[in-house]
């Protein structure tokens, strides 16, 4: 009896201690009748503690958002507007760069239908999403929502095996936005929003406020201001208030603008439309006419009758008259902040949420600060340099500055339609000859329309010319495949590119530069890599080495830190180049399998559609778990060669050597 005892612990420790099949979310669900047609059907989800679940809000370029996708839609009911979610936190992730949007520990869904079909007895919806911890898993759910005939009535999901991944982008009918190839693995060291995204535009906005400061429209009103206030109060104390009720009417007048186009886009809104092609191509548009007009073609410019207008209001004098001053101020120089305006809203938007008030909060509070502080200590004045050909040095400036940022939105347009138009050679070329004109022209070799006439440059135009030429040098290693650390977030990737070795690498193409057998391509650091496992297999048979199987994801953060970090380490790369066959299975491929190989899984009752559904089910199937980055080595039949630790994930270099090590060692006995 003891030994039956002990047998059975030891296998209960073993099945646990093998099984990793995650499934952090548990599901309840209602409908509830709304009126004779409409119904509103309601998916609650908690959340175990320290994951989260992606929105399906999350902008494109990141993890995998939420879908909601209705089976049987067609010819049975509407739906009513967008699915609603519950409250969600926004972070940035500082592997893919873009901000987040995500569930923590709840989660509530919402979508309103409207029946067509009176026969109709029952809605069939699936919910794809991404949870993550130390992992990122991908999950399908299946539910059956009865129509009711009283008000609410309870509904159970379906029973489905929880350890079913489904990485296909649905194809019927969803309700959100979709995001290319994105199965993330660990999303670490996230900062939240108002630490990381919100701070970094307030000081962007920040420093843009007093750019502004310095062009032609704005640094001369900044004495006749001044003095206007401290020579016509009656008392000093009165004219430093009424300096500060001007610097406040000011913020208050740029964080008005901020929160009207929150409003009129809305927050979640504006995340969706920053990752909209059509978006970014009309932000392009945008910011190259703003960056023109900087240059000097033309000037943005409001009615005069609307200056007038704000101008006569001024007189009145009192709050009001002084808060019309501020806006007088805000419509006169717009012909230099408008640009300048424009382009933070178009970044902040980017950022969605509340990014746009944060935004003008931080450009007005730079522009107002110097009204304030001059009236508060009048002598300082004295030491204000003198308007002249400067300001507009530094209008033209910003025009260069701004037609390179311009090239940022255009290439994310080009990232998501995949036409690669605009790779990662071709940004860095635009870029090298938009600094080196600027620096250029800092060095007086070009004059534009406003210029004054130049006979010698200043020390302080010098030393930025200087600057901004190291800066143009640095660039052009890029296009040899230099990886430009300083503006990471700015080019494509530099997988997107005409070769990963740039145009100056041996042989040029990638899969063409070093010599690949039958099946294989250049993967990451050249590595020769097989994405199909049945011509991998035959190739290490051929050649008789042992097999390391890389479960990953296009998109997966984790598989990227490893590859980067772990693989470039020289004591790894030289084994992953000699000594293995490595055989890379992208659990996210969204290519559909021919229909004579598609087929319903054993393991976990599911439809194997795609690629990515097919690799997905093998790593469930053969290695119980469900989560990327997973390696693992075999042998030529296919067993694990390393036997107390068959698979491994996310490690350091010297346990992943180890790993490495041991298995090829019993490969060889």
């Amino acid at each position: 009896m003891r030994k039956i005892i002990f047998l059975l612990v030891v296998f209960l420790a073993f099945a646990k201690g093998n099984s990793q099949i995650l499934d952090p979310v548990k599901w309840t669900t209602k409908i509830e009748k709304k009126s004779d047609r409409n119904y509103v059907l309601i998916f609650n989800g908690v959340i175990e503690s320290g994951w989260h679940m992606y929105s399906q809000f999350t902008p494109d370029g990141g993890p995998l958002p939420l879908e909601v996708i209705f089976k049987n839609q067609k010819g049975n009911f509407d739906l009513v507007g967008k699915a609603k979610e519950s409250r969600t936190t926004t972070a940035y992730n500082d592997v893919f760069e873009v901000n987040e949007t995500f569930f923590e520990k709840k989660a509530q869904i919402q979508q309103e239908i409207k029946i067509v079909n009176p026969k109709v007895s029952k809605v069939e919806v699936d919910l794809n999403y991404q949870v993550c911890k130390e992992a990122c898993i991908n999950l399908d759910k299946k539910f059956t929502f009865v129509i009711p005939t009283e008000k609410v009535a309870e509904v159970a999901p379906l029973e489905v095996d929880s350890s079913k991944i489904d990485t296909t982008v649905a194809k019927p009918l969803v309700t959100e936005i979709k995001t290319q190839n994105t199965v993330s693995s660990t999303v670490e060291k996230r900062k939240p929003q108002s630490q990381r995204g919100l701070w970094s535009i307030f000081f962007i906005a920040f420093l843009s406020g007093f750019a502004a400061l310095l062009t032609p429209c704005v640094f001369p009103m900044i004495p006749m201001t001044v003095s206007f206030f401290t020579k016509q109060s009656k008392t000093k104390v009165a004219g430093v208030r009424n300096a500060i009720i001007y610097g406040v009417s000011i913020i208050v007048i740029y964080v008005l603008l901020g929160v009207l186009v929150t409003w009129i886009f809305g927050a979640d809104a504006l995340n969706a439309l920053s990752t909209n092609v059509y978006f970014n191509i009309i932000f392009f548009i945008l910011l190259v006419v703003f960056a023109t007009s900087f240059l000097g073609a033309f000037e943005i410019m409001l009615p005069n009758s609307w200056a007038n207008k704000v101008d006569n209001q001024a007189d009145r004098g009192g709050i009001i008259g002084i808060l019309f001053m501020a806006l007088a101020l805000a419509i006169v120089s717009f012909s230099c902040t408008g640009p300048i305006v424009g382009t933070l809203l178009v970044e902040a938007a980017s950022k969605g949420g509340i990014a746009p008030i944060i935004g003008m909060l931080g450009f007005s509070l730079a522009l107002a600060l110097p009204f304030m502080l001059f009236a508060m200590f009048p002598g300082w004045l004295h030491s204000l340099p003198k308007s002249g050909g400067w300001l507009n040095t530094v209008k033209v400036v910003l025009g260069f500055l701004e037609l390179a940022l311009a090239f940022k939105f255009l290439s994310n347009a080009d990232l998501v339609l995949q036409l690669h138009l605009l790779e990662r050679e071709v940004f860095l070329a635009i870029w090298i000859a938009i600094f080196g004109a600027l620096a250029l022209y800092l060095f007086g070799k070009i004059t534009l329309p406003h210029d004054s006439p130049l006979q010698h440059i200043s020390v302080g135009r010098l030393l930025m010319g200087l600057l901004v030429l190291m800066f143009t040098v640095y660039l052009i290693p890029g296009l040899w495949g230099a990886p430009l650390k300083l503006i990471n977030a700015f080019p494509p990737p530099i997988e997107y590119s005409e070769s990963p070795l740039g145009f100056g690498g041996a042989g040029g193409d990638s899969n063409t530069a070093i010599n690949l057998p039958a099946g294989a391509k250049s993967g990451p650091h050249r590595l020769v890599v097989f994405n199909d496992y049945e011509q991998g297999l035959a190739y290490a048979k051929s050649v008789n080495k042992p097999i390391m199987l890389d479960f990953t994801g296009h998109a997966c953060v984790n598989c990227r830190k490893m590859e980067n970090n772990v693989w470039s380490d020289q004591r790894i790369l030289n084994i992953l180049k000699n000594e293995v066959v490595l055989i890379s299975l992208y659990v996210d491929e969204d290519i559909d399998l021919p229909k004579n190989e598609q087929f319903i899984s054993k393991t976990t009752g599911s439809e194997i559609v795609t690629v990515g559904d097919k690799w997905t089910d093998f790593m469930i199937s053969k290695y119980k778990t469900n989560t990327q980055p997973l390696y693992v080595l075999t042998d030529l039949e296919e067993n694990s060669l390393n036997t107390e630790k068959p698979t491994i994930s996310y490690v350091g270099v010297d346990e992943y050597e180890s790993w490495l090590k041991n298995g090829i060692s019993k490969f060889r006995k």
